[in-house]
């Protein structure tokens, strides 16, 4: 991976680190698109709280805004998803291959 993409994954994992904002990105992704305002509707944290963590997960990318009007609506992003979930896949895959070289060692190596 290069270093910009790995900057990208970082941000993401950091971004999904807390548990309201993974929250708050399940909801904006079950609505399409929603205000602040209408998310703090649904969590005990203030409008400003919301925002905050709106504006952790739109700079990871995760989000992506709108302007109607007054009204600023934020809806999912998913890229940066797909390349988390590539990062994820490649260490699997590493550990895949360090587990199976284990194994063939282990199996060479038994007492009959």
């Amino acid at each position: 991976m290069t270093d910009d993409k790995d900057e990208k994954v970082d941000a993401v994992f950091a971004a999904l680190s807390d548990p309201t904002r993974r929250a708050v990105l399940r909801a904006v992704a079950s609505a399409g698109q929603m205000t602040a305002t209408q998310l703090s509707t649904q969590f005990p944290v203030s409008r400003q709280a919301v925002t905050k963590h709106l504006n952790a997960l739109s700079d990871a990318g995760l989000v992506r805004t709108t302007r109607h009007g007054r009204e600023l609506f934020y809806a999912l992003s998913p890229a940066p998803l797909t390349d988390a979930l590539d990062w994820i896949t490649d260490v699997g895959a590493e550990w895949d291959d360090r587990l199976k070289s284990l194994r063939t060692y282990l199996a060479g190596h038994q007492n009959p």
